[in-house]
Formats: C-alpha cells, sequence, structure tokens
C-alpha cells in the first residue's frame, strides 16, 4: 500500500471526502502532504483508539455485535474524524497553491509542530470559529515569512484561551479603531444594563482580559521613532465625579496593538502576505 493509500484508508469517511483526499494527493507533494496528514492525525490522542476499534468492530463483524456504548462512542468520533478529514483536506488543497519555495518550509519540523500544535488544538475547540481560525493560521503559517513560529503558538494559545466573546469584541475594535467602550457596547448590543449588572461585569472582564493580555489597548500617541507619549495631565480645579468610570465609558478610546493586529490579520483572513508594522 502506498503512503497516499494508507492516509485515505486511515479516513473511514464517505466517497465525497475520500475522493477529495485522494485528489489532493496526487499532486507532487504527495510524500509532503502524508507527513503533514501523519502529523495532525498523531497529535490527536483519541484517533489511535478509534482506529483500532473500527478494525475491531470490522474482524467481528458477523460474529459479535458491538454494544450500545461502544456503538455510541464510535459514531460520535466517526463524525469528529469526518469533520478533521475535511479541514486537513482543505488545508492540503490550499498549500497545493503554494509555490515550489515553501517545500523545504512545509517539510520543517518547525512548521510540523505547528501542525501537531494546532490540530491539539482544533481537537479541543468548542465552536467552528475557533476551528476555522486554527485552519486559516496553520494555512498561512505555511509561509515561512509571514510571521515569526512564536507568533503562531502564542495566537493558538490566545485561540484556545478566549470565549467567542472576546473574538467579537476583537472584531469590533479592529473594524472600527479608535471607538470607546461605549460605541462597542452599542454596535454589538444596543441597550444598555446597569453599571452592577451581570453584563457590566462580564464587558469588563473582556476588556481587562484583552487588555491585559496585550491584544487591546487604549489610544496611545507616538512620537516619529514609535515611542509612546505620557498623556497630559487633566485640568485641576474640577470638581471630582462621585462616580467610579463606567463600564460604558465613551471617553478612552481603544485599538487593537501590533499583536492583535497581526492576530486579526492572520487568523480571520484567507492565505495573506506578511503585515508590516507601521
Amino acid at each position: 500500500m502506498t503512503d497516499e493509500e494508507y492516509v485515505v484508508a486511515l479516513v473511514p469517511i464517505d466517497d465525497s471526502i475520500r475522493q477529495q483526499i485522494t485528489k489532493t494527493f496526487q499532486s507532487k507533494r504527495s510524500r509532503i502532504f502524508y507527513k503533514l496528514a501523519m502529523a495532525a492525525l498523531g497529535s490527536i490522542p483519541w484517533v489511535g483508539g478509534f482506529l483500532s476499534a473500527m478494525l475491531s468492530v470490522k474482524d467481528e463483524e458477523g460474529h459479535i455485535k458491538a454494544n450500545e456504548l461502544q456503538t455510541q462512542w464510535l459514531e460520535e468520533h466517526s463524525n469528529k474524524m469526518k469533520k478533521l478529514a475535511v479541514t486537513m483536506a482543505e488545508i492540503l488543497q490550499r498549500l497545493d497553491n503554494f509555490g515550489d519555495e515553501v517545500d523545504q518550509r512545509l517539510e520543517s519540523e518547525e512548521y510540523l509542530n505547528l501542525v501537531r500544535k494546532g490540530f491539539r488544538s482544533w481537537d479541543q475547540a468548542e465552536t467552528e470559529e475557533k476551528r476555522q481560525f486554527i485552519k486559516k493560521l496553520l494555512t498561512n503559517a505555511a509561509a515561512a515569512t509571514i510571521c515569526p513560529d512564536d507568533l503562531i503558538r502564542l495566537f493558538l494559545d490566545w485561540i484556545d484561551r478566549y470565549h467567542e466573546s472576546h473574538f467579537v469584541v476583537i472584531r469590533e475594535i479592529y473594524q472600527n479603531p479608535g471607538c470607546s467602550r461605549y460605541s462597542i457596547w452599542s454596535n454589538i448590543h444596543g441597550t444598555f444594563p446597569r453599571e452592577d449588572s451581570a453584563e457590566a461585569d462580564l464587558f469588563r472582564m473582556l476588556i481587562h482580559d484583552l487588555s491585559t493580555g496585550r491584544v487591546i489597548r487604549q489610544v496611545r500617541q507616538t512620537d516619529g521613532r514609535g515611542q509612546f507619549l505620557k498623556k497630559k495631565s487633566g485640568r485641576t480645579g474640577l470638581t471630582p465625579s462621585p462616580y467610579m468610570k463606567s463600564a460604558f465609558d465613551h471617553q478612552e478610546p481603544y485599538e487593537l496593538t501590533e499583536l492583535g493586529r497581526q492576530f486579526v490579520h492572520y487568523t480571520m483572513n484567507e492565505v495573506v502576505p506578511r503585515i508590516d508594522s507601521e
């Protein structure tokens, strides 16, 4: 059995997906793609047990029927295997459109390690949105010069760490740089809750998480060398307000950090060129 046939045989999926993967492995990069597929499959703990169980059931077919619990487990993981196969096929098909200059990158242990880490995260992702982020990031990471591998690993950690609510805030600030907390909430939700509500506490937490995680920050002025300038002190002599700053403050503008901007660029877009710092 050839490497290509072995990879296809590993994935018990319907004929349409089988043909899609077979077509992918007809390219001149079949050996490289085999290594990538093995790195992805080998990084997910349950794959080996699933394949062993499938072979066991097949060998015992007509003699001993699988019990109900085993059947349910196989059905659940069969669906997960189909999604895994589709994602892997989509990534490989995109990579097949890259020029020959990326072949060395695709075979490198550095990129294979990113694939392993990425598919472990993919397997643990709770939503399709996170899985799409990972797929785009791994595809973009195949171009060795777009972004250092340390940042790719950081962005995978961010996908693991943050909730979809965080990503909504990130996307809003990306689309409207310089927006205030008031604008962010207004554009996402419309109506405003009480300051002591659970919704306000959650919004404070989202802003805090992203700020301390160096994804977003309050807008800062810089000089010609990119040095951040200190804020000018406010006017004195005014009667201080008896209230704490609102969760929906409309004065302080927010923007993505450079890390945050690159995260959006490489996870929420398709294959992209390297981003340059301004």
